[in-house]
């Protein structure tokens, strides 16, 4: 399977060395390039690619290019296509993670790096189709000399497939991601807790309360910044000084009145100024899937 993609860089010199290293990889498949936000929103608007390479910090101040090209695409696609980054400022990794791209490329671009990077794109469009069968995996990113063939095949454990046996093709099934359990534990108790179950979590001086769907709330002794951490920020994202609500639970979100509310209750949370962004990605999450809007 070829799988398309954009280049988006202020710089047209940078445009030719990212499409040089991505000609290595014989099933990506190059489309079109742009060096400013309006034409690269409407090339990928135009030609809806499977990946794009998204430069964020552009010397040409001009060109406009920034993680809010992402949330501009969550306007009009249902499938918003997947984003690496590529830059030379490592400070700004960070905020391009919490838009959930697949992966970033520090400039000048490293062929391991870039490597890896293809290798979680490839792991990212298996996860989005579950019940996928993929004849003769080795071949899904075929590169064009026989060292990058080697070292690719020794990092394939890194797209965990699952090999089933079969009489004349090998075929692999991508195996589906398991809910996310959190322990709080507490003096040998284990206290396990399904992060579906999770509506929000509330800071309470140096510890953290975590409210469940079913009206139970359970202190753990962790501050709500050591939560905001080591939670998936697909799941979980904060709102507040004192609140990080599950994404998975929001039922309406008031711009208005800054806040968001909980599912299946009378349950509301304030947001502030501060993490206006990520509340800004809750919208854009919920608008991606499957989304009417009146």
């Amino acid at each position: 399977m070829s799988h398309t993609y954009i280049i988006i860089d202020d710089s047209q010199d940078d445009v030719v060395k990212t499409q040089a290293i991505a000609e290595r990889f014989r099933n990506l498949s190059f489309v079109a390039s742009a060096n400013n936000y309006d034409d690269g929103v409407n090339l990928i608007l135009e030609h809806q690619p499977r990946l794009v390479f998204l430069e964020i910090d552009p010397s040409d101040k001009k060109s406009n290019l920034s993680l809010a090209l992402i949330n501009e695409l969550y306007r009009y696609l249902s499938v918003v296509p997947k984003i690496i980054i590529t830059t030379s400022k490592k400070e700004l990794a960070y905020d391009a993670l919490k838009y959930e791209v697949v992966d970033y490329l520090l400039k000048p671009l490293d062929i391991n790096d870039f490597r890896k990077a293809i290798l979680k794109f490839d792991r990212a469009i298996k996860s989005d189709l579950p019940h996928m069968e993929v004849k003769n995996p080795a071949a899904t990113f075929e590169v064009l000399d026989e060292t990058l063939t080697e070292e690719l095949q020794t990092e394939e454990h890194e797209v965990e497939i699952k090999t089933v046996p079969a009489t004349t093709d090998s075929t692999v099934t991508v195996q589906q991601p398991q809910s996310l359990i959190i322990c709080i534990k507490s003096y040998g108790d284990y206290r396990y807790i399904d992060s579906e179950d999770i509506l929000y979590f509330e800071a309470d001086n140096n510890s953290t309360d975590i409210h469940l769907n079913n009206g139970e709330m359970i202190t753990a002794f962790k501050t709500l910044k050591h939560f905001e951490t080591v939670l998936p920020e697909s799941q979980f994202l904060r709102i507040h000084n004192s609140y990080i609500i599950n994404v998975n639970q929001v039922s309406r979100i008031h711009t208005g009145n800054t806040v968001c509310y909980i599912k299946n209750s009378t349950t509301k949370l304030p947001f502030s100024k501060s993490y206006k962004d990520n509340v800004d990605l809750i919208i854009n999450r919920i608008a991606g899937g499957n989304y009417l809007e009146i």
